[in-house]
């Protein structure tokens, strides 16, 4: 695929691409195809997906003798959850999926995480390529090898790490995406630049306008960036022990205000994580961290493309502070009971703590503007 551009996540031997271009998926046969062990995937994707686009990687992979079944679950994040894993995985035992297989995750991040999930206990581990089909999946959670699933005591309590071994992101898929999709995607663009990249998130303040009313050279700049980023991140710690969790700024909020929202479609992750990036930037102000500037500008581009910047603004945000703050707890990063926050000194200048006073966050929960 020479039109499209390789990005590298160097894991020795576990390495592999993400393959970032136009056209990828009538073509995804001849790519998977020297990574099969036998001429056969079982491919895994939702209502939505395999109705706009499952016949276009069928043909695809047909075209490449690579024979092909599809298991098609529910669409939305309920779909993250111990019933629905277990049907996937005996769906999958049907199918006589072997060690040496691989599986397909076909779709957003809802499929990618519980196909991928699904794979890495399937006989103790079979092979995965992941296809995202959303702006957040192709920038994000289909890079890196995070899997999981959700409880009602929170997100992605429960999942293992579990790298695929290849990712294709065709960013025509993108023109399917109904706009608040690719608004929930455009979230974790912008924090990739509010990490440690300035100067990205400066680009998107001058163009995130046009990447997100189509322009398909803006949107594959800003994808293959933010995986650029992103597989800089996971080379250097895999597993989360240190500065893989920066790539989480604004999800302690924003997990928080998911699991309020009971995952029933009323909040998207990237709605979440917006609002969870404004309250990360707001309390590093607060304790004199940040300038109030830098903030502000964080604040007015998500609110000037349509993101919602205020925890009232979405569902789950008129959740009791207590309630909240036990979500904080159960967060994956906590430790002793404590969340573990990303917090920054500026655009581009996130780190990562736990000597955040529970009394601050209350302080900032509880008087959070509508």
């Amino acid at each position: 695929m020479s039109d499209a551009e390789t990005v590298t996540v160097a894991l020795g031997e576990r390495a592999y691409e993400i393959v970032v271009g136009e056209g990828l998926l009538g073509r995804a046969g001849a790519a998977i195809a020297p990574l099969l062990a036998r001429p056969e995937v079982v491919v895994v994707t939702d209502e939505t997906v395999a109705g706009l686009h499952l016949d276009t990687l069928a043909t695809g992979l047909d075209d490449a003798g690579i024979g092909h079944r599809a298991i098609v679950l529910p669409p939305g994040e309920r779909t993250k959850d111990f019933a629905h894993l277990e049907r996937l995985v005996d769906a999958l035992l049907e199918a006589r999926v072997e060690r040496d297989d691989t599986i397909v995750a076909f779709g957003g991040g809802v499929v990618g995480d519980i196909a991928g999930f699904a794979a890495s206990i399937l006989r103790r581990g079979v092979g995965m390529v992941q296809v995202p089909t959303t702006l957040l999946a192709q920038v994000d959670s289909s890079v890196g090898g995070k899997t999981g699933i959700n409880t009602p005591r929170g997100k992605n309590l429960v999942g293992s790490f579990h790298q695929p071994r290849l990712v294709l992101a065709d960013i025509d898929l993108l023109d399917t995406l109904p706009s608040r999709e690719l608004l929930a995607g455009y979230a974790e663009v912008v924090k990739y630049g509010l990490i440690d990249d300035p100067a990205l998130f400066t680009w998107l303040e001058r163009h995130g306008g046009e990447l997100l009313a189509g322009d398909k050279a803006l949107r594959r700049q800003a994808v293959a960036a933010s995986c650029r980023a992103k597989a800089r991140v996971v080379a250097r710690d895999e597993r989360e022990a240190g500065a893989r969790a920066l790539l989480n700024l604004g999800h302690t909020f924003g997990h928080a205000l998911e699991a309020a929202a009971g995952y029933d479609g009323r909040l998207l992750h990237g709605e979440a994580v917006a609002v969870g990036m404004v309250m990360a930037f707001d309390l590093s102000v607060r304790l004199g961290l940040c300038p109030p500037g830098d903030a502000d500008r964080v604040r007015r581009h998500l609110a000037a493309v349509g993101l919602p910047v205020a925890r009232t603004a979405v569902a789950g945000g008129d959740a009791d502070t207590g309630v909240l703050l036990e979500h904080m707890k159960q967060d994956k990063k906590a430790r002793d009971g404590r969340p573990v926050f990303v917090l920054a000194n500026g655009i581009g200048r996130a780190f990562l703590t736990r000597d955040v006073a529970p009394e601050a966050v209350r302080s900032l929960l509880e008087e959070v503007p509508a």
